[in-house]
């Protein structure tokens, strides 16, 4: 499992993070393993495959306030960035955001060893 110096390196604030979860820094944990596998990340980058930006949207919202409540900052940042595009319905080349978000997640991935 992954441990909070783990996630300070990944630069997540888990002051923030753990101290949402009552300060119980094992709960905090076990959530933070569950993101990697969260099935928007999929629907994020199928939608927008799709062209459907207002689904692509929703998932991109849905996975914003998974990353802010568990101060998981470097995939909350990119997140917010295409959430807000999505928002806008903005025309542009996605890809290089949502290859940020899924290197940044797969790093995440593996060190929760998964």
């Amino acid at each position: 499992m992954i441990t909070i110096d783990e996630l300070k390196q990944f630069g997540a604030n888990t002051d923030e993070g753990v101290a949402r979860c009552m300060g119980n820094e094992e709960f905090y944990l076990k959530l933070v393993s569950t993101v990697p596998g969260q099935k928007e990340f999929t629907v994020l980058s199928d939608k927008i495959a799709e062209g459907d930006l207002s689904a692509a949207f929703e998932a991109a919202h849905a996975l914003k306030g998974v990353l802010g409540n568990l101060s998981l900052t470097p995939l909350y940042d990119k997140v917010c960035e295409i959430t807000e595009l999505l928002r806008a319905k903005t025309d542009t080349d996605y890809s290089e955001l949502l290859k940020q978000i899924s290197d940044l997640n797969e790093e995440l991935k593996l060190a929760c060893g998964k």
